[in-house]
């Protein structure tokens, strides 16, 4: 059984005939999982895990698990950045790099195939009625997510306090989240932080943390200025007419949301919800949930929502900026940072920041799922918003009582929303 190189290891240390077979190795394998990858990020890792540890021995159980714990620490989908952290230990960066994209490639075609299939059948009633059993099971998948991150995150009235503080602030002021990230991780150093002294210079670490946490719409509004301010209409299916006002505004707001998604894929609803649906004027809130339902819908990440975003915006070459934009740091977290994180990792005081972000991460959940919920459920007929109603009941008892899987749940929404559309 061959041993996987070293983390500090390069391609260069490879040799080439090794590293190609390494390369088609992990290209195979993550093609397949990527194609098959359905059931959210825990059951993504566990696939990789067996493959990778089990089937295969690339890994070996202690190196596999330092990378999750890495990949869970670090903002962005842990699952798509454990298969990047596995093809960086197995083939070095060349392996980071082919593993994170045969993982995200099956996963963006099928959204934009999906996407456009929606917009160019928008408003057919057999769509509307699809939507009238997805769009609340992707609510109740919101609301089941908040359920379990709660139960993980928040452990003491402090976690609630910042949790709620987060909610209203959210709501009633409509604060920028990504402040409100940060003032909830300088929260969590002030009430958690270490009993202890820490070594010598981990403070300079912790603020180099920090340093990037800047609004995430920062900048964005001057490159909007002379663009529509209501939602865009559908542009052509390849979006040359607009890809060249588009660009800028589509790579610097998804790489910043790339940079930010902490807590898991979910957390792309409140980054986005506000940006694209209030202050960008990119799609309205009905669009966006769809566009949600459509990324739970797909194997793979949730965060491939961004390529539906980027579809309405500037048609598949949008999507394919929103998509690259959004996994880039993803990458470069791995391919450039991972000795430095398996260091950073263990600082008390990155902890202790952590440790507040989590409870504000699911305020910001919870206050982007109501008027989501709103949108979702509130239907033009009364009969149909019962259907809705109960149709995200249901799934969200399914969900935290029968613990059944969304890749489940979403056809089986779809299929009462067809039913339930042709009698209502």
């Amino acid at each position: 059984m061959s041993q996987p190189p070293k983390l500090d290891s390069t391609t260069a240390e490879l040799p080439q005939e090794r590293l190609s077979t390494r390369l088609s190795e992990l290209a195979r394998l993550f093609l397949r999982l990527g194609a098959i990858g359905f059931g959210g990020p825990q059951a993504h890792i566990a696939m990789i895990h067996d493959e990778a540890v089990v089937q295969r021995g690339w890994l070996s159980e202690e190196q596999f698990l330092e990378g999750v714990a890495i990949c869970e620490m670090l903002p962005g989908p842990a699952s798509t950045q454990t298969g990047i952290y596995t093809g960086y230990l197995r083939a070095g960066q060349l392996g980071a790099l082919v593993a994170g994209l045969c993982f995200i490639t099956p996963a963006f075609l099928i959204v934009l195939a999906l996407s456009w299939a929606y917009f160019k059948f928008q408003g057919v009633p057999q769509i509307e009625d699809l939507f009238l059993g997805i769009s609340p099971v992707v609510i109740a998948i919101v609301f089941g997510f908040c359920w379990k991150l709660g139960k993980k995150a928040i452990k003491d009235w402090q976690g609630i306090a910042i949790a709620l503080t987060v909610l209203i602030l959210s709501l009633t002021f409509r604060t920028n989240i990504l402040l409100l990230f940060l003032l909830a991780g300088l929260a969590g150093l002030v009430i958690y932080r270490p009993t202890t002294q820490p070594p010598a210079g981990p403070s300079s670490h912790t603020s180099a943390s920090l340093a990037p946490l800047l609004p995430i719409t920062q900048g964005i509004p001057n490159l909007l200025a002379n663009l529509p301010t209501e939602p865009l209409a559908v542009t052509s299916f390849w979006g040359l007419d607009r890809i060249q006002d588009y660009f800028l505004p589509l790579a610097t707001f998804f790489l910043k949301t790339g940079a930010f998604i902490f807590g898991g894929g979910l957390v792309i609803i409140p980054l986005l919800e506000t940006a694209v649906v209030d202050d960008f004027g990119w799609m309205t809130r009905n669009e966006f949930i769809d566009g949600v339902a459509l990324g739970e819908l797909t194997p793979g990440p949730v965060v491939i929502t961004a390529a539906f975003v980027g579809y309405k915006v500037a048609g598949a070459l949008g999507a394919l900026v929103a998509t690259v934009a959004i996994f880039t740091p993803s990458f470069l977290f791995i391919m450039f940072a991972s000795p430095f994180l398996v260091r950073l990792r263990q600082n008390p005081w990155v902890k202790s920041f952590l440790k507040g972000v989590m409870p504000g991460v699911l305020g910001a959940i919870a206050a982007a799922a109501i008027p989501l919920a709103a949108a979702a459920l509130l239907q033009d007929t009364v009969p149909r918003t019962v259907v809705a109603i109960v149709v995200g009941l249901a799934a969200l008892i399914a969900l935290v009582q029968f613990r059944r899987p969304t890749w489940q749940l979403v056809p089986a929404g779809a299929i009462v929303g067809l039913i339930a559309g042709a009698v209502v």
